[in-house]
């Protein structure tokens, strides 16, 4: 991945954080048919050397084939993401050199995926994806809430996924190449396009760690 030095995010605190508030990501891999990609959403687990994703995915999905060769593999987890408008940028009555720009902020992990084809271990990866996303809910849904044949019937199209973390990586482009108030510039006019949580995010960018 391309990353200026600017836009380098190394703290594995805030990537983990960005791969659990994003977790949907794309899964990139190499085999026979070349390059395939599909979506899939992670759960994260272990930290440093000991960090596993884990994921399960539709045994008809041909991505699997590839999978089963233990070839290393890419899983791309994309942030908030916002177009930057020149005319945010006080510079720009100043001397009018500037162009528009894309904020965003992503996360890309390496390793050799491991497939599993074990109810248990499934059932317990669906029950933590799920707790997950459910968790804030004043009515959590649980696996518990469908009938026990549906459910078996419902694993047993699916297989587990595990990947071991041997790289990550990321990029957090908040316009840290900008002068401060230009940045400054760029926060109001996320505020002002319904883009808080951009804002935000430049915002802490800016404070010292």
């Amino acid at each position: 991945m391309y990353r200026p030095p600017a836009f380098r995010e190394t703290h594995p605190e805030r990537l983990h954080a960005a791969i659990r508030a994003h977790p949907l990501a794309t899964l990139v891999s190499h085999g026979a048919a070349g390059l395939t990609a599909n979506l899939i959403p992670f759960t994260l687990h272990g930290e440093g050397a000991a960090a596993v994703l884990r994921a399960h995915l539709a045994r008809a999905n041909d991505q699997l084939a590839d999978l089963r060769q233990s070839a290393p593999v890419l899983v791309i987890f994309q942030g908030p993401q916002a177009y930057v408008s020149p005319g945010w940028y006080p510079t720009k009555a100043e001397h009018g050199k500037v162009v528009p720009t894309w904020n965003y902020i992503m996360v890309q992990v390496r390793g050799t995926p491991r497939v599993i084809d074990c109810p248990v271990w499934l059932r317990a990866q669906i029950d933590q994806l799920t707790d997950a996303q459910e968790g804030g809910r004043a009515r959590p849904w649980r696996l518990e809430d469908a009938p026990d044949g549906f459910v078996a019937a419902q694993m047993g199209g699916i297989v587990g996924l595990e990947i071991p973390v041997s790289h990550i990586e990321g990029k957090w482009k908040l316009s840290q190449n900008q002068p401060e108030r230009n940045r400054i510039g760029v926060e109001q006019g996320l505020r002002a396009d319904g883009r808080a949580d951009m804002a935000e995010m430049m915002a802490a960018r800016r404070a010292p760690d």
